[in-house]
């Protein structure tokens, strides 16, 4: 997948200004496609010089003026295309699975700082998903919602954010857990030695 097609995607919400469509990548977009303002701003331009988006520029007294974009038929047609072609799986490219992956030889401390704080971070990212369904779907509970929400796209991709963050909290305090108790255990040992 191209960061357009990420873009694409997350302006079908309506018209969104850089600033706004960064927001929305912060939120909700960030799950499954990461991307930094000033790429999101350069894909913007490319997306417009190629039609399949369009911008307007907005007047504002108080403030410097804005553009807003929206996805042309022709991004509707990309992103069409996209859709009918395959998927490639994801790969995990982890800095802190490789360290855990080396623990036997660089000593487990500074490793379990680091899952104590990935855990941490993946506990508060699910929360932020959690009020965002509830956000998303409104008076409705999740089946209902699922079944005739308007649009359940976004609601999906952050089911699959919950369900990874959790998984990732949960994997980090297990490891953690499991990695104190081992030193728990070396130390006995060397004390009875």
């Amino acid at each position: 997948m191209a960061l357009r097609h990420a873009v694409l995607a997350a302006l079908l919400d309506g018209e969104y200004s850089g600033y706004q469509l960064a927001k929305a990548f912060d939120i909700g977009v960030a799950n499954f496609w990461h991307a930094l303002p000033q790429q999101l701003y350069a894909e913007l331009a490319k997306l417009e010089k190629d039609g399949l988006v369009t911008g307007r520029q907005v007047i504002q007294e108080t403030r410097p003026n804005k553009r807003l974009f929206r996805v042309t038929d022709a991004g509707l047609t990309e992103l069409e295309r996209f859709a009918a072609s395959s998927a490639k799986p994801g790969v995990i490219r982890d800095d802190l699975v490789v360290k855990v992956q080396a623990v036997d030889h660089i000593g487990t401390g500074p490793v379990i700082d680091e899952l104590d704080q990935r855990a941490a971070a993946a506990s508060a990212k699910a929360e932020l998903f959690g009020k965002l369904l509830r956000q998303l779907r409104g008076e409705l509970d999740e089946d209902e919602f699922l079944l005739r929400g308007e649009r359940v796209g976004p609601y999906l991709t952050c089911l699959r954010g919950l369900a990874f963050e959790e998984e990732n909290r949960d994997w980090c305090l297990r490891i953690a857990a499991l990695l104190r108790r081992r030193r728990l255990v070396a130390m006995n040992v060397d004390d009875e030695r």
